[in-house]
């Protein structure tokens, strides 16, 4: 990325962007800060070949362990391959919230914020930064490239939205920023979030995502914009029909990076951020960190500030995970019997392919359990109203494919069920980071099959 000398002066004064040579470094304390700006969704697998070969003793919860292990793959040529996943990473005793609260040295009103930013900050009844938004918000201020992994539900969309909406504010000249998300809930969620913190401050932002009426999009792209959110294939049909320059963007974020770089985003990706040529800065955000992505995170960000409030590799310390037994003849019924306990008050179930999902949900419904379904073959508005019932309480019960892993905002979320195994353990983590948000309690369970000891 060339290096950009322009200025630009705020209320505190002139704003520089600090340009170091390529490396990791760290966030170097609270500063005064200076600044320069430099002016198709993935595809869910077909195949059910995923998911635990075990034994078939019954059903039943344990944290023995054993020595099962979680095995899924995709067939067809050119698809990624899962993981290999000891059972074991599925057995997790969470530990007590006080032990994993964060506690920041300031709050937000002792932080340099704009006034009417804070304002809306506190109107939505935060205080204090969580983790991520708390070390995240010098070097994204300081204009440096970041890498922050955080778990789901500490805030990471607003530890970005954020800092940034701060430097519009402040500065003198406007600049606009690029969102990149994987999942066209995530992208709505993100629209929500920035709606709220920029209200009133004259800031427009819109999401732009499959499923929708290109020709709306392109008349609201009619106007001048600050943030523009939407998944790599929807922004890249916008790009051809001239709607939205790559070129005008000087802020790139990929939310969820990890899903972002993965084979069925990462020509996409390439392919916009290739175009992005006054790019000054880029923020890579997401729950987990896959190392076999280290080169292109290399190619993609300038020496970055690498913030992890967790190691990217293990689940949210909160949350109850175990795992259930089962045998191939009673794996519905211990599901149904489990959601018909008053236990299970607002559960997600977790399948691998659109059609388990959907032949799942229609069981659920024929055994009278209140329930939809969300997965890549539902139309936006179905799946947003399926995810509004969800929210408001009309139903108990979502059951979703990765679709739903991702981003998705949504409080109170008693249980997570993995019914068929994930593809690789990132996406666990993503799959039970739905529940113990904001530092809740939570209950994630895997169903197992087991195996017979030979």
């Amino acid at each position: 990325m060339k290096e950009q000398n322009n200025r630009r002066n705020s209320a505190s004064g002139s704003r520089t962007r600090k340009t170091t040579s390529k490396g990791k470094n760290g966030n170097s304390g609270r500063p005064k800060f200076s600044r320069d700006r430099k002016s198709s969704e993935r595809r869910e697998s077909s195949n059910e070949n995923g998911g635990f070969r075990g034994s078939r003793n019954g059903g039943g919860r344990s944290r023995n362990g054993g020595n099962s292990r979680g095995r899924s793959s995709r067939g067809g040529s050119g698809k990624r391959k899962g993981t290999f996943i000891p059972v074991e990473k599925f057995i997790h005793e969470g530990r007590p919230l006080q032990e994993v609260k964060y506690e920041s040295e300031f709050k937000f009103n002792e932080m340099p914020i704009h006034p009417k930013l804070l304002k809306n900050i506190l109107d939505l009844g935060f205080t204090s930064p969580t983790g991520v938004q708390d070390k995240t918000f010098a070097p994204i201020s300081e204009v440096r490239d970041v890498l922050a992994i955080a778990n789901t539900g500490t805030g990471k969309t607003a530890a970005y939205l954020i800092p940034i909406i701060n430097a519009i504010l402040l500065g003198e000249d406007k600049f606009q920023t690029l969102i990149m998300v994987p999942t066209r809930e995530l992208a709505e969620q993100v629209e929500d979030e920035l709606r709220k913190l920029s209200k009133g401050l004259k800031l427009f932002g819109a999401s732009f995502i499959g499923g929708r009426s290109i020709s709306n999009d392109l008349r609201k792209l009619r106007r001048s914009f600050d943030f523009v959110i939407g998944t790599p294939g929807r922004l890249i049909d916008l790009s051809k029909r001239k709607a939205i320059r790559f070129e005008d963007f000087s802020v790139l974020i990929l939310d969820e990076f990890d899903r972002m770089l993965d084979m069925g985003f990462s020509k996409d990706v390439n392919f916009i951020t290739e175009k992005m040529v006054s790019r000054e800065q880029t923020l890579l955000f997401s729950a987990t960190l896959d190392k076999t992505q280290k080169e292109i995170i290399s190619s993609i960000l300038n020496n970055p500030v690498e913030i992890k409030i967790t190691s990217g590799n293990s689940t949210a310390e909160h949350i109850d995970q175990d795992v259930v037994y089962y045998n191939r003849k009673n794996k519905y019924d211990v599901l149904l019997s489990m959601l018909e306990s008053e236990d299970f008050e607002k559960v997600m179930v977790f399948a691998e392919t659109k059609r388990s999902v959907g032949e799942l949900a229609q069981k659920l419904k024929k055994s009278r359990i209140k329930v939809d379904e969300i997965h890549g073959d539902k139309t936006q508005s179905y799946r947003k109203f399926a995810l509004k019932d969800f929210k408001d309480g009309k139903i108990n019960v979502l059951v979703g494919t990765d679709v739903a892993a991702r981003g998705l905002d949504i409080s109170d979320v008693t249980h997570v069920i993995n019914y068929q195994v994930p593809q690789d353990y990132e996406t666990y983590i993503h799959r039970i980071g739905r529940t113990g948000r904001a530092g809740k309690k939570g209950t994630a369970l895997t169903f197992v099959e087991e195996k017979k000891n030979n």
